[in-house]
């Protein structure tokens, strides 16, 4: 089980997966298991052991329902990947009305050693994220 960057509570795991990634996050807060599962997609498929922050991208996440917020911030993390070669490293994540304020810290992805397929896209496939008696769990799908 990996752990953020920053001392978080909380904790995320990649699944075994046909073809594809998927992730668990889990967390007392709501902002706290969004970070995990963005640090478990990351640590999927490179190895942030000594990555380098080189910049910060600040974005803002609108969606009405978590779900939505959930893809919406993966599908963020997976534009900069895609368009700037960039990775998180940790991610710092603010609730906002009607949505979020994210401050992704990002590493160049071609200094880090990768060890897995690069995600591709998000899917809705068996997706969930949902408040129980022990906080906040979510499990997402990307094809790498």
């Amino acid at each position: 089980m990996g752990r953020g960057h920053l001392a978080r509570p909380g904790g995320h795991r990649s699944v075994p997966h046909t073809a594809d990634l998927r992730v668990e996050a889990w967390a007392p807060t709501r902002e706290d298991c969004l970070a995990h599962a963005v640090r478990g997609v990351a640590e999927a498929f490179a190895d942030l052991g000594g990555a380098a922050v080189t910049r910060t991208r600040d974005v803002m996440i609108r969606a009405e329902r978590d779900e939505e917020l959930l893809v919406a911030l993966l599908e963020e993390f997976v534009y900069w990947l895609d368009t700037a070669g960039e990775v998180p490293v940790d991610v710092e994540i603010t609730p906002v009305r009607g949505g979020l304020q994210v401050g992704f810290q990002v590493a160049d992805v071609d200094a880090l050693p990768l060890i897995g397929a690069v995600p591709k896209a998000v899917t809705l496939h068996e997706l969930a994220f949902a408040r129980g008696p022990e906080g906040w769990r979510c499990s997402v799908t990307l094809d790498v």
